[in-house]
């Protein structure tokens, strides 16, 4: 049997199981997937360990998504790294090949992207967009969103240094889209918006929401990356000014979709395993 798994710390909460064994059993793949929590220091023996222990079953260890906060140790152990995950200079899904080599790709941008365009309705080309953060989240989705066409992006954070500095990394990127790229202090945000991303640790931390209502437009998406209660404040803030608010949901399916086919060469039914989980969700399931 193959085996997949999710690594972090915590890891408990991870939907990411249930995501995965529903797309096996949907598209007829004989797979395993579970969690493992990871000492804080121990990610690479926490690889070794996971592809010996399932070696001793009989298995193999194909690959392991990664969650916070080892992503970007997970960067630094992979032999080869997608043009994304390198950009990103973060890593949440890896590959673990027959020759003993790493793959690494970070799916969370096209997994963001997909959920707004494809689950939510809302085109990205020609867009304005803000993506408030510039931490390890911020960072794995700037990429994907200039590819999707978003043509004025600014980067809003507490740390402006932090700011400029994923701007300055995706600076060719933006370029060769033709997009404006900008960097801002969050009391500074100039202008309003078309779609509004939340990539901090603030819905998480119970924060308020670290920027003004003004940066939304009548109508804007406003998303935040986390999902379930974490994502209640801001979801609340921005229907409260006007906007469509979305949390997250969409976007780990869709992230586990593109890190399934990544394993599997097969893309999974994203909006239909989508569709029940928030009926399950819904229903306290």
């Amino acid at each position: 049997m193959d085996q997949y798994c999710v690594m972090g710390n915590p890891v408990e909460h991870s939907r990411s199981p249930r995501i995965h064994a529903r797309f096996a059993e949907l598209c007829g793949q004989p797979m395993a997937y579970g969690r493992r929590l990871v000492p804080i220091g121990a990610f690479a023996e926490g690889i070794a360990a996971f592809r010996s222990e399932a070696a001793a079953q009989g298995d193999t260890a194909r690959g392991c998504n990664v969650t916070v906060p080892f992503k970007f140790d997970a960067a630094a152990l992979a032999q080869h790294t997608s043009e994304r995950a390198t950009l990103a200079q973060a890593v949440n899904t890896l590959r673990f090949e027959t020759d003993g080599s790493i793959h690494a790709d970070n799916t969370d941008g096209i997994g963001l992207v997909n959920d707004i365009v494809r689950n939510a309705g809302v085109p990205l080309a020609g867009r304005s967009l803000l993506l408030i953060g510039a931490g390890g989240a911020a960072a794995g989705v700037l990429g994907p969103l200039l590819d999707a066409g978003a043509t004025h992006v600014v980067v809003a954070n507490r740390t402006l240094d932090k700011a400029i500095a994923l701007v300055q990394r995706h600076a060719a990127l933006a370029l060769r889209h033709g997009a404006t790229l900008e960097a801002w202090a969050l009391d500074e945000v100039p202008g309003a918006f078309d779609v509004v991303v939340n990539a901090t640790a603030s819905s998480l931390a119970g924060d308020a929401v670290p920027v003004s209502a003004q940066v939304l437009r009548p109508g804007a998406l406003a998303v935040d990356m986390m999902y379930g209660p974490a994502a209640a404040g801001f979801m609340a803030w921005a229907e409260a000014h006007g906007a469509v608010a979305r949390d997250g949901l969409g976007m780990l399916v869709e992230q586990a979709a593109e890190a399934f086919e990544f394993w599997r060469g097969v893309h999974p039914p994203s909006a239909q395993v989508l569709a029940e989980l928030r009926a399950s969700l819904a229903a306290g399931a």
